[in-house]
């Protein structure tokens, strides 16, 4: 398997015109935004064809990147299976007339020539059916093989019995010691009293 990796392309003009080369140090280099639902920044990017229609767009009224990136991501989002109509998309949108038409057309042109079930790349995941799949791009692969794990000595069954067998045989030799000791002194003092007998005969 190989995993497919993008030829890279040098086009210095379109670097030029992103990059002018004229570098001004910010008197603040951390910006905090403000947490708020109207900030937050729709999930679909433009791509070099949706600048030249942005270019195209411009030309007759002002649209920024932005206002096109959320009606766009709008739109995505409103569509699951089926797409959604023009007169949903007035409902969604509100936009004038002539801008709402062009984008629409637009979107759903790229829609339908699109390869993917939507616009908006997301990250692709295992099937959870349980069918092996090797697309290369498949993120979060679940593990095929069960990895062997250290044994841990604590909670091992049969160290925990081979512990309790020589717990029970080293309290059997203390016993014994006892035992043995108690018959030492019992053997002594049966010495002391022959003694005794044999001095008093």
């Amino acid at each position: 398997m190989v995993i497919p990796v993008p030829e890279a392309e040098s086009n210095t003009t379109y670097y030029d015109r992103l990059y002018k080369g004229e570098v001004k140090v910010p008197k603040q280099l951390i910006h905090i935004q403000p947490l708020g639902l109207d900030l937050e920044q729709p999930d679909y990017d433009m791509d070099s064809e949706d600048e030249t229609l942005l270019n195209r767009l411009n030309r007759k009224m002002e649209i920024r990147p932005l206002q096109f990136e959320t009606m766009v991501d709008r739109l995505e989002k409103a569509s699951t299976h089926q797409l959604v109509s023009l007169a949903e998309a007035k409902l969604l949108l509100n936009e004038d007339d002539y801008l709402l038409k062009s984008v629409y057309d637009y979107w759903v042109r790229k829609r339908k020539n699109c390869r993917g079930p939507s616009l908006i790349a997301h990250i692709k995941q295992e099937k959870r059916d349980g069918s092996t799949n090797n697309d290369a791009y498949v993120a979060f692969r679940r593990r095929t093989e069960k990895m062997q794990t250290r044994k841990n000595r604590k909670n091992d069954e049969a160290s925990y019995e081979k512990m309790l067998r020589l717990r029970r045989e080293f309290s059997r030799t203390v016993t014994i010691l006892e035992m043995i000791k108690r018959r030492e002194k019992s053997k002594r003092e049966l010495l002391h009293l022959t003694l005794e007998v044999v001095e008093k005969r």
